[in-house]
């Protein structure tokens, strides 16, 4: 689990809702949010975007309950302009039930939803 992490983007309005988008289908909604930042969460804020000059590399991986939540982020975020960086699947060289997803946001930062239960 992931207790928070910041990325800065460059277009924080266009991110935020790119983040909405395939975030929700994890449970995962924007609970704070000032005009240069955004945390989302379920419970408290655990995922920041930051308005600013330096943008992308960050990897992000969040945990899914279930496949299908992967299938879910994953479809949610390119719906919503993220770009195909790794359709779902299993990763078998990660770990025998490494089942993950991977996109590309707007500014290039590299996320992922993955489950670890077997099928």
């Amino acid at each position: 689990m992931i207790d928070h992490i910041g990325i800065h983007v460059r277009d924080l309005a266009r991110s935020k809702e790119l983040y909405a988008a395939g975030l929700a289908a994890l449970g995962v909604k924007p609970l704070f949010e000032t005009e240069q930042a955004v945390g989302f969460g379920a419970e408290h804020p655990f995922f920041w975007l930051s308005a600013g000059p330096t943008a992308g590399g960050t990897h992000v991986a969040f945990t899914c309950v279930n496949r299908g939540a992967v299938h879910a982020f994953y479809a949610a975020a390119l719906e919503a302009g993220a770009t195909d960086n790794g359709a779902p699947g299993l990763r078998p060289h990660y770990a025998e039930n490494y089942y993950a997803a991977f996109v590309h946001d707007y500014d290039g930062n590299n996320i992922e939803a993955v489950c670890h239960a077997p099928a």
